[in-house]
């Protein structure tokens, strides 16, 4: 997890945010327990409602009602909105179903995750995952998200890295 912290620290510092609503916290409690998270993280809000999806991270009503707040779509408006909110260059959203929902037609829980990162002049950057759950109990498909989502986070981090310092010449 220090790895996240270092990734981020280096120069030039991004700063995140998340908006979890099937993880319910559990990803910001993961960045929230690394040392030093206070450096990088400038907090997270729990949107289970569409409402609150809509009033504080700018989700797309129509569309989110559409799939029930779950689609990749959704996952990367939440990230987006997670930016905005608390003036972040990179954001996490997470959304899904921690079980089945037979009246819905959702017969095991799944999730998406959506990354953004905020580019100059405002525009954003962004990518999702679908999470599968199969057989997990509510609990453990919370769980299975919030790991993904910040394994994509540090696997994106690192690749952001590599690419910036592929362009930056070396002092010699």
């Amino acid at each position: 997890m220090n790895e996240l912290k270092d990734l981020l620290l280096a120069p030039p510092p991004l700063s995140l945010a998340v908006a979890e609503s099937l993880t319910c916290g559990a990803l910001q409690l993961t960045i929230g327990r690394i040392s030093g998270a206070s450096q990088f993280f400038r907090g997270g809000i729990t949107a289970y409602s569409l409402e609150q999806k809509v009033r504080h991270l700018g989700v797309d009503r129509a569309a989110a009602a559409a799939t029930n707040s779950v689609s990749a779509a959704v996952a990367e408006q939440m990230a987006r909105g997670a930016c905005a909110l608390f003036g972040t260059d990179l954001g996490v959203g997470t959304t899904g179903y921690a079980e089945a929902d037979p009246a819905a037609g959702i017969a095991e829980p799944f999730a998406w995750w959506g990354l953004a990162r905020r580019l100059p002049g405002g525009a954003f950057e962004v990518r999702s995952s679908r999470v599968d759950a199969s057989g997990a109990s509510r609990a453990g498909a919370q769980d299975a998200a919030a790991a993904a989502a910040f394994a994509a986070l540090l696997a994106w981090v690192r690749a952001l890295r590599a690419r910036s310092s592929a362009r930056t010449p070396s002092a010699g």
